[in-house]
């Protein structure tokens, strides 16, 4: 792909879709099942994370990582029936942007640390496949965010420099992990309020507030 002058890179979760509820369900079934205890206020303070740090630390059930493997993937297996049985929809405004970084032949990738079956459970079904060059989910990185890891896998697999990238986030921790990989970042507020996304160069409510022009005058033209 030639390198173009900026790219764009979206979380899933809370950007493309909203399936907060179905997230927030599969785990209170999940602890049901396990007869596990979740913490106060467990859903805002645990989105955007891997399962991974979430279950043993958020959570404190198991420190075994066999364990806690086991428990991630009956979550997310919860969460794709949920999924399958509601009638999803990408959030307000994702379709009109998509097609306006289409129309400027920007691109684009998808950076998410929910696993990739629960992405391609819902893409095709949203007829949102063609929009994305590149999907980097969560078994594609070793660090999940803060950690820049996801992030700067998009963008090298786009083949643009991280400085040159735009990530749209909803999540504390992403918005912490594309300003730690060197990224412009809009925060999306879908899942936080508006007034707590300070990290952001940007803040929205729905993604068709931006224009092309806008974002792209974040960044100098190429010689």
């Amino acid at each position: 792909m030639p390198m173009q002058n900026w790219a764009a890179i979206f979380d899933w979760d809370g950007v493309i879709i909203d399936s907060s509820r179905q997230h927030e369900q599969s785990w209170e079934q999940l602890a049901r099942e396990k007869r596990e205890l979740l913490p106060p206020d467990f859903f805002k303070r645990s989105f955007g994370m891997k399962n991974e740090r979430i279950i043993p630390g958020l959570f404190g059930w198991t420190s075994d990582a066999a364990w806690v493997r086991q428990l991630g993937d009956r979550k997310e297996e919860i969460y794709r029936d949920l999924i399958l049985h509601d009638r999803i929809t990408p959030l307000p405004g994702v379709l009109e942007w998509l097609n306006a970084l289409r129309a400027g032949a920007i691109p684009c990738a998808i950076g998410s640390s929910t696993p990739r079956e629960n992405i391609e459970c819902v893409i095709d079904a949203l007829k949102l496949r063609d929009f994305f060059q590149v999907i980097v989910a969560g078994q594609d990185v070793t660090h999940g965010k803060p950690n820049p890891e996801v992030f700067l896998i998009g963008a090298r697999r786009l083949g643009v420099p991280p400085a040159r990238c735009v990530v749209f986030e909803d999540a504390h921790v992403g918005l912490e992990a594309a300003r730690a990989g060197g990224m412009k970042v809009v925060g999306v507020a879908t899942t936080h309020p508006a007034d707590t996304l300070r990290d952001a160069d940007r803040v929205v409510m729905r993604m068709d507030e931006l224009s092309v022009k806008e974002v792209g005058s974040w960044f100098p033209a190429l010689s």
